[in-house]
């Protein structure tokens, strides 16, 4: 584990723990606010994210910037990480030895991030955090709360891409994100 943010970045710039570093073109090891009460967790980069070295800035995170637009999420105040670092082929799934090999770093950033809320977008961002017992449509909109963290799974904003329906429930769960932070931070 790093104590530091630089020295955990040039571990990931130089990993090859898994295949993907094989097509990755950028790593995208995380973007935003590294004190951040709420932290965001997602599945892996896509195309957009590979070629910028960001998280979330195709067109999922465009539908995301939006809800956090309505909701009066300022992208800057929070973090926004993925479980996989790099690019899977294709945008497929992470393979579970992909993500086992990616975890300490992201459990390193949240060590570091010391968030109180973190949401978890979509099953494998849900399975690789909480477990595999946990399915997304069981525990989507439901509060986790473990080790002192409130964990809230909710859709993936790709899956709002494919299913118009999944918009309101998204929205839901992050309004009640923003309600929760109100509450905690006072």
């Amino acid at each position: 584990m790093y104590d530091n943010w630089e020295d955990l970045e040039k571990s990931i710039i130089n990993c090859k723990k898994c295949n993907l570093y094989t097509n990755r073109t950028n790593i995208v090891f995380g973007q935003g606010n590294k004190n951040a009460d709420i932290m965001f967790i997602g599945e892996g980069p896509g195309a957009d994210e590979d070629r910028q070295g960001m998280p979330f800035v195709g067109k999922a995170g465009k539908l995301m910037n939006t809800a956090f637009e309505g909701l009066g999420i300022n992208r800057e105040e929070v973090y926004i990480a993925n479980i996989v670092k790099c690019r899977p082929p294709n945008n497929r799934t992470p393979e579970s030895d992909e993500a086992t090999a990616c975890l300490d770093y992201l459990r390193n950033q949240v060590i570091l991030v010391k968030p109180k809320i973190i949401v978890l977008l979509g099953s494998t961002a849900l399975k690789n955090i909480l477990g595999n017992e946990h399915s997304i449509t069981a525990s989507r909109g439901k509060w986790i709360e473990k080790k002192g963290i409130y964990y809230m799974p909710t859709w993936h904003p790709a899956a709002l891409l494919k299913d118009e329906n999944k918009k309101i429930e998204f929205w839901r769960d992050l309004k009640a994100v923003v309600e929760r932070y109100e509450t905690i931070k006072n």
